[in-house]
């Protein structure tokens, strides 16, 4: 049996690129299925599902936050660590423009645009997550300490309950 050939993404280059050890996931996209449907696919925890959201402030400027699947983001609390008056997600055209990844396929690495990175502080106590690998219905695996090697996010506390 011969195995499924894994996508070569601008993300997965960049892993490759900074000698990550990761393992590749393809699950079948399911439109609107989230991080709830690819961890049922992956038959792992939904909290080591990590999303990557791409979100802006009042002035329009782009930023990257790291989540568990099964936590929301508390845009207002966010918007007060940031010191800036509100923080909202971006539109999905605007989004894919600033990643170059379409939504539902957005990877935190080989973005097309630098932006910041926050990420929950939390996401570092897992031993293992599973993240967006640069194409819909691929996540990649590795433990969070690379994510903070790679892409040096801000740590914040800002998850609220799902």
């Amino acid at each position: 049996m011969s195995k499924e050939k894994l996508p070569v993404t601008p993300a997965t280059r960049l892993l490759h690129k900074h000698n990550v050890d990761f393992s590749g996931h393809l699950y079948p996209y399911e439109e609107h299925g989230g991080t709830a449907h690819s961890a049922v696919c992956l038959d792992v925890d939904e909290h080591s599902v990590i999303k990557t959201l791409i979100m802006e402030d009042e002035r329009r400027q782009p930023l990257i936050v790291l989540m568990h699947g099964d936590r929301k983001v508390s845009t207002r609390t966010l918007a007060r660590l940031l010191d800036v008056k509100t923080i909202n997600p971006c539109d999905p055209a605007v989004a894919n423009k600033h990643s170059g990844y379409l939504v539902g396929g957005t990877s935190p690495f080989g973005t097309r645009k630098p932006m910041p990175v926050y990420m929950e502080a939390s996401i570092l106590e897992l031993p293992q997550i599973y993240i967006n690998g640069g194409k819909r219905g691929f996540l990649v695996g590795l433990p969070p300490t690379e994510v903070q090697r790679l892409l040096q996010p801000t740590l914040v506390t800002v998850a609220i309950e799902d």
